[in-house]
């Protein structure tokens, strides 16, 4: 059995957003486990990705989350809004992106399993061919994307 309190645990993260990794002080092996504290104008991530490898659930548990949704990265986006006491998941491979919308904080827990995500793309074209993804990859340099299909690599 593993307790922690959040407020005990350091905020980190890509953007401004108040994320809380609880995974690590819980010792999980098998799901991933954030909390987020968003300010209007803040978002869960840093755009519209997918995880191969990966489910997510997002419940919100206060405020209303917006999110943008598509099943494949050319298709239509679709836009849902995701209020307090409500879950919202995503299989591996459908696209999403959530963020606050709204003029007021949202607060929310995002739980993925499996627990490692090595397999993350992002709805961005590649430069030099015609795929319409490129793969998030963080190295020894630091976080770049990489087309799955020739290689290119693209710097954030």
């Amino acid at each position: 059995m593993q307790r922690i309190d959040i407020d005990d645990v350091e905020s980190g993260g890509m953007g401004d957003a108040d994320r809380r990794g609880l995974s690590d002080p819980l010792e999980t092996e098998d799901m991933s486990l954030n909390r987020y504290a968003l300010e209007p104008g803040e978002a869960f991530s840093g755009g519209l990705h997918t995880h191969l490898d990966q489910e997510e659930i997002f419940y919100i548990v206060e405020g209303t989350a917006t999110f943008e949704i598509k099943p494949e990265a050319d298709a239509e986006s679709e836009i849902i809004e995701v209020g307090g006491g409500e879950a919202i998941r995503f299989p591996a491979g459908e696209y999403q992106q959530g963020r606050n919308e709204s003029d007021d904080d949202v607060v929310a827990l995002a739980l993925g399993a499996p627990r490692d995500s090595t397999d993350v793309r992002v709805a961005q074209p590649c430069p030099e061919c015609e795929s319409d993804v490129l793969a998030f990859n963080m190295g020894d340099d630091g976080i770049y994307l990489e087309c799955p299909d020739c290689g290119t690599t693209v710097e954030m």
